[in-house]
């Protein structure tokens, strides 16, 4: 795992290298990128990026697609907190990625389980992720895996944690009441399968997962020490976040 300080930002520095890596593999309508989206406030520099690159003619999204990494369980998509409707707001009206190579998590859907491995199936079909891009949680968590998920887990639903709820309560009015308590999340897994990862982290709340990311064993209460095991990943921070070890360990942007 490379640690890369971006005094820029992370969300603009990876949405540098998306654009990048995209346009280095050429994708074409039978040989499309395959890309694992997030949401969360540390995307959103990433994303309005993004957009501009694709309305100056730098980027394409037409043969690129999509898989956002969870949902909530429960919440309408119309709902303004639904990540189907952030994604629609800060992302997807914008850029010429064609309806039908957007795929989000449905956290409705009759049967949660079949949906599950129906996701899981489409991209083995498309020939698997070339690029995940996630936040990293002040619990350590990668999407919706929270501390204790199995390193081989899959797209499944899960219970979030008091923490988590507590820090996305500032999406639903902070009312952590208001926040679902289940969500539909891409599997540990799933994202080590993936060709190559970016993480961003962002915030001298996130300097202890930082450092866990980088220093520490592998442990499942830790979920984003399982990247360790991957030889394709980017670790992109601010300097808060990034605390003591960008003096002696990084690259900088």
């Amino acid at each position: 795992m490379k640690l890369i300080v971006a005094e820029a930002g992370p969300g603009i520095a990876a949405a540098e290298y998306i654009k990048d890596r995209i346009n280095k593999f050429n994708p074409s309508e039978k040989n499309p990128f395959i890309i694992a989206l997030p949401t969360g406030g540390t995307s959103l520099d990433m994303y309005k990026t993004l957009t501009s690159f694709c309305r100056d003619g730098a980027l394409s999204f037409k043969h690129v697609v999509s898989f956002n990494l969870d949902e909530y369980i429960g919440l309408d998509i119309s709902s303004a907190s639904s990540y189907h409707n952030f994604m629609k707001l800060n992302f997807f009206d914008h850029i010429d990625m064609p309806p039908q190579n957007i795929n989000i998590p449905n956290g409705n859907a009759k049967d949660i389980a079949a949906f599950c491995e129906e996701y899981e199936n489409k991209i083995k079909r498309l020939g698997g992720i070339e690029l995940f891009i996630g936040g990293l949680g002040v619990n350590g968590h990668i999407a919706f895996n929270e501390p204790g998920s199995a390193f081989d887990s899959r797209t499944r639903a899960v219970d979030l944690s008091a923490e988590t709820l507590k820090s996305n309560s500032r999406f639903f009015g902070n009312d952590i009441n208001a926040v679902p308590r289940q969500a539909v999340t891409m599997g540990i897994g799933t994202i080590l399968d993936a060709r190559e990862i970016i993480i961003m982290a962002c915030g001298a709340n996130k300097v202890r997962a930082v450092g866990k990311a980088l220093k520490s064993e592998p442990d499942v209460m830790w979920p984003v020490t399982a990247l360790q095991s991957h030889k394709n990943v980017l670790l992109f921070a601010d300097k808060a976040a990034a605390g003591e070890i960008s003096r002696y360990e990084n690259s900088l942007l």
